[in-house]
């Protein structure tokens, strides 16, 4: 699955997973200056267990690699993900 980067509103942003129309998987943030404060993460039903919410967080953190941002874990999976790995340190604020 793609994710398309979506503007949501005045500094809101979110990778986006859609198949036929329908929304399955989002990533979003608020972008405060250089910092992406990651605040929610939704997985449709139909895609748990695929390892879809790790996608979207990779795919945020690679955006963030190249717009040489930071992330600021807010929501519960990206606080729990950021613990987990060190595969973000680069990224994390």
């Amino acid at each position: 699955m793609e994710f398309q980067l979506q503007e949501q509103g005045a500094n809101k942003f979110a990778f986006v997973g859609e198949q036929n129309g329908e929304r399955l998987a989002e990533i979003s943030w608020v972008q405060q200056g250089e910092v992406m404060v990651m605040d929610h993460t939704v997985v449709s039903d139909k895609l748990r267990g695929q390892g879809v919410a790790k996608k979207l967080l990779d795919r945020a953190a690679d955006y963030a690699r190249e717009n040489h941002y930071k992330m600021q874990a807010v929501c519960t999976y990206v606080v729990a993900a950021f613990e987990k790995s060190d595969a973000y340190d680069d990224v994390k604020q």
